[in-house]
Order: C-alpha cells, then structure tokens, then sequence
C-alpha cells in the first residue's frame, strides 16, 4: 500500500454542507494536521482518531469545512450591545467637552464602527451535525486508503520488474566471471616477465595468485544478493500489512552487496554490469520511500 493518496466526501444537513477532503504523502511517521469550522472544534480529537487509527503512517492533511445552504440564514444572528455603545457615547461627549469640539453629527454611525457594538452568538454544532461531521470524515479516509491502495498495485508491479531485471543481471555476470580469473592470472604473469633480471620463486607466485584471485572471488556475494532479491519479492507477498521499513532495509542490503561486486569485479563488462544494477536499485529505494 503506497503512502500517497487523496480521498473527498460531502454530506449535508438541513441547513449546511459539511466537506471532508484529505490528502497524504510518504512520512516515517504519522504526521497529522486538522483544520475544522469553528463550529466543531471540541470535536477535533475524536476526528484525529478516526484518521490516524487508519491511515497509521504518512505525512495527511485533513481540511473540513461547513456551508450554508441556500435556503440557510447566510449570516450569523448578531445584535447591538447597547450597553457597549452606551459606554462609548459618554465618553465620546466627555472626550468633545473636555477638548472643545463638538460631537459627531452622525453619532449612531461611529458607535456601529466600534469594537464590540455588535454580539455575535456563535452557534454550537448538535449531536446531528457532529455524527454527520463523523461519517463524512471517515468515508474520505475510506477513499483516500482506497487510492493508496490503487497506487500499491502500481507500486509492486514497479518493484517486481527492477528486482526481476537485477535477477537477471546478476546471471549475465556468469560468463564474465568464468574467463576474469585466467584474465588477471595472465595479466600478472605479462607483468612479471617484461621485468627484466628478476628471479622469483613460481611456488611462491602461485600461492600469491591464489591468495590474491580468492580474495577477488564474487560467490558469497551473488548468493546474498540472490537470497535478498527473493526475500524482497516474499516481502511484497506477504499478507502483513505495513512492509515499508522492512522492504527498505532489504533494500539496503541488497546496494551492499552490489557495491561488493563492482569493488571485486576487476572486469569491465562486469563493472558495467554492477552499474546498471545501481540504477535499477536507486529507482527501487526512491519508491520504497511511498510504501506503507
């Protein structure tokens, strides 16, 4: 299942039009942020537990928001405070005594543009809108698992052809490798014979080409990297949720052992090899990065 995904769901009530729209993206943890009306915000807990319960890991973002509908009051229900603007006129005729000017001609008109001249009840969200609030967010969460879903499909189907290419990269190396020991072993005898007046002792030699050629031998790490290659397609297999880390480590694993090959390899189509290996293995660990 991949990290990234986008899920929407609408609902309304008789006056408003709860939305619920949430995007993801690859996060090592759960990185939640939730942005709700005002009108349901000792609600946020609970919404945070319905999206971090499911989506588990990833970077989400989660926006709700609440429309009037058009046969719905457009506006809050507000009313003059009387008391407030009270207050401000008699100051405003002691401030005009004291300074010897005189009151404002359109005196109702200042005290409206005063702060707190108008209340404005906030209204409360019932029981009604906080279940509908409930199920909106949970069927976009639903959609968006529904997406990372989709993507995880196109995800193992990525993985599968890179790790089935380095499979078979690894066999081409087989004949390379066969004809690079009497390469570098005739190699160093040339080497030996253009230098002249040196005597040396050919059982000491050939201990030392020995030594020298097991050090240059590759099997151990074709058959790692071959086990590795086939834990990481059980991995995709396996029916456990939440493989992301584990196929990440294998991952590495995998660049260690190919790393070793093309320090070892001593043969240029091998080394060419091992590149092409590199490049299937970079795209395989920016991916990777996706997976749940």
């Amino acid at each position: 299942m991949s990290m990234t995904g986008f899920g929407k769901a609408t609902a309304e009530t008789k006056t408003h039009r709860i939305s619920a729209e949430i995007k993801s993206l690859n996060s090592k943890q759960l990185d939640l942020s939730v942005r709700l009306p005002y009108i349901f915000r000792e609600s946020e807990l609970e919404v945070r537990g319905i999206v971090g319960h499911t989506i588990e890991r990833g970077k989400a973002d989660l926006l709700v928001t609440c429309e009037n509908l058009p046969d719905a009051a457009t506006a809050l229900p507000s009313e003059l405070n009387v008391e407030v603007m009270s207050q401000y006129k008699k100051q405003i005729e002691s401030a005009a005594e004291q300074l010897g000017i005189s009151v404002p001609e359109d005196l109702f008109r200042t005290l409206m543009t005063l702060p707190e001249s108008m209340r404005t009840s906030v209204p409360e969200a019932g029981e009604g809108e906080v279940e509908i609030l409930r199920e909106t967010v949970s069927k976009a969460v639903e959609r968006l698992m529904a997406h990372r879903r989709a993507e995880g499909l196109e995800l193992e189907s990525f993985f599968r052809v890179r790790i089935e290419a380095i499979g078979d990269l690894l066999r081409q190396i087989e004949p390379f490798e066969q004809e690079r020991v009497p390469r570098i072993r005739q190699r160093l005898e040339d080497a030996l014979s253009k230098i002249p007046a040196v005597e040396f002792d050919k059982g000491r030699l050939e201990q030392e080409m020995i030594f020298y050629i097991e050090k240059l031998d590759v099997n151990e790490e074709k058959q790692r990297l071959a086990k590795h290659l086939s834990y990481f397609l059980e991995t995709i297999d396996s029916p456990k949720p939440g493989q992301g880390k584990k196929l990440g480590f294998i991952s590495q694993e995998i660049g260690r052992e190919i790393n070793t090959l093309g320090s070892k390899s001593n043969h240029a189509e091998m080394q060419a090899i091992v590149v092409k290996m590199k490049d299937l293995l970079e795209q395989i660990k920016e991916q990777v990065l996706n997976v749940m």
